[in-house]
């Protein structure tokens, strides 16, 4: 009754709210915005993304609540945030921007803003590149006219005097409305998301640099390894811990209760196991991804290990604990199949979690899943220090142990049965 109707009706739920909503399928894009130029081009594009409701536009990083507020960012610190994960995309305005802001054809002039991107997401770019064409656009509106009338004036034959001087009014008058809704003063107009815009050729110049991943030779194998191991290593100690169960029907673990073996040291020994178990699987899909994907395996093997047994053990005791809320085999077939498909499509073990929408990205947290991949995506993606490991770390053990003082608790009725 479960595979047939309860999975199917779980699976198409979870699906549906990823994509089924055209307005909010696409989650926010974290945006890095470094202002090196300070000008009031510069800082009205800022005002201008800012206002998109595609994109989270951050200057300086997110502190605590009481704490003072953290310095604003610079290059430096926003290429390190992109390489740490804080953010898919940073932009960089250079000083001189004001002075020449926009341009219509490749003069050595035009300032040319940086993009610093993560490869791992191939989308978020493309959204800012689309949104910072669009922003330009509305956000300057007096250098946009005044390059057109330079342009004009340069190739239509020049302007008379009459014109010149009507053309300088209507741009003071022009400069004075942007003025005015800097200020608040202005009437505010309609913000609408723009379309996503080319890599190409813009208004604005804008040239990209890959500061993650630029030199991976499979750069998402590392992904699909983790991924795809971790759902089923899930499966494999659901099975191994069944065990238990197999052993209650035959009478076993009554026998050895009766000896000097307390419950206790018996789920901790099968606790091992499954761990070992677990890990001894993981090791063998990365190394088939190290010999028939080049994965970079061997470079890696301290972060691996740490990340490695923190899973293997939270998703021995997830096991364990599934066997001991378990009746029968069939039982713990069914149950088992159900949550570890749900568990994998939330926390992103079938779908990227950073495609999904907030509130699923959110609710992946809740997952083994995506803190395992999140730790190996720090070890084999960003090439982080075993020390940067600690919170991925923190919480799988933390779940480990939880989950196995539940399981330990649900198996006392074999003890008084």
């Amino acid at each position: 009754m479960v595979l047939s109707f309860v999975l199917p009706l779980a699976f198409f739920t979870i699906f549906a709210v990823i994509f089924g909503k055209e307005t909010n399928s696409t989650p926010k894009v974290k945006l890095i915005v470094v202002d090196e130029d300070r000008s009031e081009a510069s800082q009205g594009l800022v005002r201008e993304l800012e206002s998109e409701s595609s994109l989270v536009v951050m200057t300086r990083p997110a502190g605590e609540k009481k704490a003072p507020p953290a310095p604003d960012y610079t290059a430096a610190t926003a290429e390190a945030a992109v390489k740490a994960g804080d953010a898919p995309v940073a932009l960089i305005i250079p000083e001189g921007f004001g002075k020449h802001p926009i341009s219509f054809e490749d003069d050595q002039d035009r300032t040319t803003l940086q993009l610093l991107n993560d490869q791992s997401d191939a989308i978020a770019p493309q959204i800012v590149v689309g949104l910072l064409q669009k922003a330009a656009m509305t956000a300057m509106p007096s250098s946009m006219a005044t390059e057109g009338m330079k342009y004009a004036d340069e190739y239509v034959g020049g302007f008379t005097l009459a014109q010149k001087a009507k053309v300088d009014e209507e741009l003071d008058a022009l400069r004075k409305e942007e003025a005015e809704r800097r200020t608040g003063s202005g009437a505010e107009s309609e913000k609408t998301n723009g379309d996503e815009g080319d890599m190409g050729a813009g208004i604005v110049a804008v040239k990209e640099r890959s500061v993650v991943g630029e030199n991976k030779k499979s750069p998402m194998i590392s992904f699909y390894a983790a991924a795809i191991g971790v759902m089923f290593l899930m499966f494999t100690a659901s099975g191994s811990a069944g065990a238990l169960l197999d052993e209650a029907e035959s009478g076993t673990l009554e026998r050895v209760l009766s000896t000097r073996v307390t419950m206790t040291k018996l789920l901790a020994g099968k606790l091992v196991f499954n761990t070992g178990l677990a890990f001894v699987q993981l090791v063998a899909m990365f190394l088939w991804g190290w010999a028939a994907f080049k994965l970079d395996f061997f470079s890696h093997l301290p972060g691996f290990a740490v990340m490695g047994l923190s899973t293997a053990f939270a998703v021995a005791a997830f096991g364990m604990l599934l066997a001991s809320a378990c009746q029968t085999r069939a039982q713990l077939g069914a149950l088992s199949t159900l949550v570890i498909l749900i568990m994998s499509a939330v926390g992103g073990s079938m779908f990227p979690r950073f495609l999904m929408p907030e509130a699923m990205q959110k609710a992946g947290l809740g997952t083994i899943n995506a803190w395992a991949i999140d730790g190996f995506t720090k070890v084999f993606w960003r090439d982080l220090p075993v020390t940067q490991l600690w919170p991925q770390v923190a919480v799988l053990v933390g779940i480990g142990v939880v989950l196995f003082v539940a399981a330990r608790r649900i198996a006392r009725r074999w003890e008084y049965a």
